[in-house]
């Protein structure tokens, strides 16, 4: 099954993530289909935290790719702030 989830990356105490289409069974961190967006958790007021495409989001659902709950949450805190 194809997932949409996060992969870490950012040093030691400064988390980055990665929004990833992955296979479900490589690793957090592993191999990937594609890249699709990113989150930031710790920005500032003028950095962008949350960045998704639109257009391969719906690609990869359309296709049968589940995102998994954090990843759910973070697409509809992104849709929130672009209204």
């Amino acid at each position: 099954m194809v997932v949409i989830r996060l992969a870490r990356g950012g040093a030691k105490a400064r988390p980055f993530f990665n929004i990833v289409v992955a296979d479900k069974r490589t690793r957090r961190d592993g191999r990937f289909i594609e890249r699709i967006g990113f989150y930031n958790p710790i920005a500032t007021a003028s950095e962008e935290s949350i960045r998704i495409a639109q257009d391969r989001l719906t690609y990869w659902r359309s296709v049968g790719a589940q995102a998994s709950p954090t990843v759910e949450r973070l697409i509809k805190q992104s849709a929130a702030k672009a209204v």
